[in-house]
């Protein structure tokens, strides 16, 4: 894993210990500034403090992985999980990571709650700004080029997007798009979209639950924008999306890709997928895949981020 990865600003906000949160806060300034070593050892004195502290073991485990101890980073990784069955910090990925086993089914969804709770105010800005982000206009273009495939008018009666953060999606939409439903696990997300005034529906919660509630063909379009890097298996989604959609209804998503087949968890604690994982599960579940094309919905580090975008058909 590299050094890329070894902070992560999703902190628990106090320790309850007025002395432990104050050496947590410069043990995390000297992690930043990579001064490791030290931010151990302040960590250390955190815990003698507060033991049971999630946050403090896992900044520990980021220092030791910064750091290159992996037996040492896994054993504070382990702590953090066993102090926090929850895993808000999402501590049980870098966990796979270290112990090269098979990828977890998802994140847990307490880390991604608290994730986007945090950058629910600058996200939009960041997102697109500094991160280049077109995920929703490439879909846009997808869904129009399918549509002009099938010979049929671009517009739809009801879409569902799932984890629709602010409404980014819903805007590239919105004027072919009679009733839109939208679901987020964070409810810093679903107030943004909720401001947004594209959604004649919301929900604060798994998308699979939302799925779940859905009447059967009740919906011609389900987005999943930028959703699946948090979503390692999606065979139960494109179960649950083939029972929502009408006859002729369309699934348009976008996920990373990686070098290897089937679904991965990557060095940016994200899931990759690969075409012939994603052109099974379409076989499996009664989908006709109508685009599968390579292209990139945001940059990291300046670089483009591997991806693809599918379009899928209920016949």
């Amino acid at each position: 894993m590299d050094k890329s990865s070894s902070f992560n600003p999703v902190q628990m906000l106090s320790s309850g210990d007025i002395i432990a949160d104050r050496r947590f806060d410069y043990a995390m300034a000297a992690a930043q500034s990579d001064d490791h070593a030290a931010a151990i050892d302040l960590l250390e004195q955190v815990l003698e403090l507060v033991p049971l502290w999630p946050a403090a073991h896992f900044a520990l485990g980021q220092s030791y992985l910064s750091l290159y101890k992996r037996s040492e980073a896994r054993a504070a990784f382990e702590q953090a999980c066993a102090c926090d069955p929850d895993d808000e910090l999402g501590a049980s990925l870098y966990l796979a990571r270290l112990n090269a086993g098979h990828s977890p089914d998802h994140a847990p969804q307490a880390y991604v709650r608290a994730l986007f709770d945090q950058y629910a105010g600058r996200f939009d800005h960041h997102l697109v700004q500094a991160l280049a982000y077109q995920g929703p206009q490439l879909l846009r273009a997808a869904l129009q080029e399918a549509c002009a495939t099938l010979n049929r008018p671009f517009a739809f009666a009801h879409a569902l997007d799932l984890g629709c953060g602010t409404g980014l999606a819903a805007l590239e939409l919105k004027d072919y798009v009679s009733v839109m439903s939208g679901v987020d696990l964070s409810p810093a997300m679903i107030a943004q979209a909720e401001r947004s005034q594209y959604y004649h529906h919301l929900e604060t919660g798994s998308l699979q639950d939302f799925l779940d509630t859905q009447t059967d063909t009740s919906c011609d379009l389900i987005l999943a924008a930028d959703v699946f890097v948090y979503m390692g298996d999606l065979s139960a989604v494109f179960k649950q999306a083939q029972h929502c959609l009408q006859a002729h209804g369309l699934f348009a998503f976008s996920v990373q890709t990686g070098s290897s087949g089937g679904f991965t968890l990557g060095e940016d604690l994200r899931f990759s997928h690969s075409p012939d994982y994603l052109k099974d599960l379409s076989q499996k579940h009664g989908l006709k895949i109508l685009i599968l094309q390579a292209s990139s919905t945001r940059l990291d580090r300046g670089q483009p981020v591997p991806g693809l975008i599918c379009v899928l058909l209920k016949p």
